[in-house]
């Protein structure tokens, strides 16, 4: 299974067409592809590319429900 994670943009340097994502404190180098982003915007990334552009709800939705799974598997 393959899951695409939900991100904050902190940087987007548009000459090599990335950004920096933040992953709750964790920063990495995804490609922006097509998708308009700018800092602080929220978007979801799979396999080091930007997928789409979400809302901060979205974004927070998301991370609730892979924290609720996380505290499943570990139970």
């Amino acid at each position: 299974m393959c899951v695409a994670l939900p991100g904050k943009v902190i940087a987007v340097r548009s000459h090599d067409r990335k950004a920096v994502v933040d992953f709750n404190g964790n920063r990495v180098d995804a490609r922006t592809g097509f998708v308009d982003i700018n800092p602080g915007d929220y978007v979801l990334v799979h396999a080091g590319c930007i997928l789409q552009k979400l809302t901060e709800q979205d974004a927070d939705e998301m991370n609730d429900i892979f924290s609720e799974i996380g505290s499943e598997a570990g139970a």
